[in-house]
């Protein structure tokens, strides 16, 4: 299962945020998701948990906790393909119905 994890604090690591996952069991990766720009980290990442059973529980578990001082927001990451508002076959797309 992915999940994210919003409200990091800048100075969170990715080995210690793997550390509090693994407290709930298998972690297969994690990324903490960095600006380009300043290589400081953007205050959210992305856990990957193999079981199913054990990421919903670490869900459960660290939603709205206390992690290196700051309350974080984990839940189960929505599926990419999923958000089509920028997809070309998207009826959103402001180019799709323009008359030339």
């Amino acid at each position: 299962m992915n999940i994210f994890v919003a409200k990091l604090s800048f100075d969170t690591s990715e080995s210690n945020l793997k550390n509090a996952f693994e407290e709930f069991g298998a972690v297969d990766s994690v990324k903490i998701i960095m600006d380009k720009f300043t290589g400081r980290s953007k205050g959210y990442g992305f856990v990957e948990m193999p079981n199913t059973d054990e990421a919903k529980e670490a869900i459960n578990s660290l939603n709205n906790a206390e992690f290196d001082g700051r309350t974080i927001v984990v839940k189960e990451a929505e599926d990419r393909r999923s958000n089509n508002s920028y997809n070309s076959n998207s009826n959103n797309n402001r180019y799709n119905n323009r008359r030339y």
